[in-house]
């Protein structure tokens, strides 16, 4: 028995038997090769913001295609507003956010959303303009709508078009 415990021999066999337990470890073991992002359902988290500000809330009226929402919550802004941030993973499995307060400064609100202050260009989305901001240190592209109530953002790595198409799904719902 000594010569299986002591040696070149001990320690073949003790690699040997880690290695067949490690192998029926894995055999055992469920994996899965399927992407999964848990989808998070914010009807409830829009419907709540709206009755906690003086204006009609703007929210998607459907996700686009291939995009997973994945995470909802209401913030509090600077002073007495509140920030509803809806996130998203997009179909290319880039991030996205949409964030909506009247916070004011709206342009501080704007910044601080972007990480940036500095405006890239205008785009046209839906007979809309929105300015456009773009962080390259962070890969982070920003659309910016400023309204006379409200402070729309859309932020992330996703690319210009995916921002853009969420964009183009965003309505304002009546108040309260």
């Amino acid at each position: 028995m000594r010569r299986f415990t002591e040696g070149f021999y001990g320690y073949a066999v003790a690699l040997l038997v880690c290695v067949v337990g490690a192998g029926i470890f894995l055999l055992v073991t469920p994996q899965s090769r399927d992407e999964h992002i848990p989808r998070v359902e914010y009807s409830i988290t829009v419907a709540n913001f709206g009755h906690e500000v003086p204006y009609g809330v703007w929210a998607p009226r459907n996700d686009p295609a291939g995009w997973v929402p994945n995470s909802n919550r209401i913030a509090a802004g600077n002073g007495a507003a509140k920030v509803l941030f809806l996130g998203y993973a997009t179909a290319q499995r880039e991030h996205a956010m949409f964030a909506q307060s009247d916070e004011k400064p709206a342009a501080g609100f704007a910044s601080r959303m972007a990480n940036s202050d500095k405006a890239v260009g205008t785009q046209e989305i839906g007979g809309a303009t929105w300015e456009r901001r773009f962080r390259e240190d962070k890969n982070q592209r920003t659309l910016v709508r400023m309204l006379p109530d409200v402070t729309l953002v859309i932020t992330g790595t996703a690319d210009w078009p995916e921002l853009a198409q969420l964009a183009s799904v965003l309505q304002q719902r009546p108040q309260g």
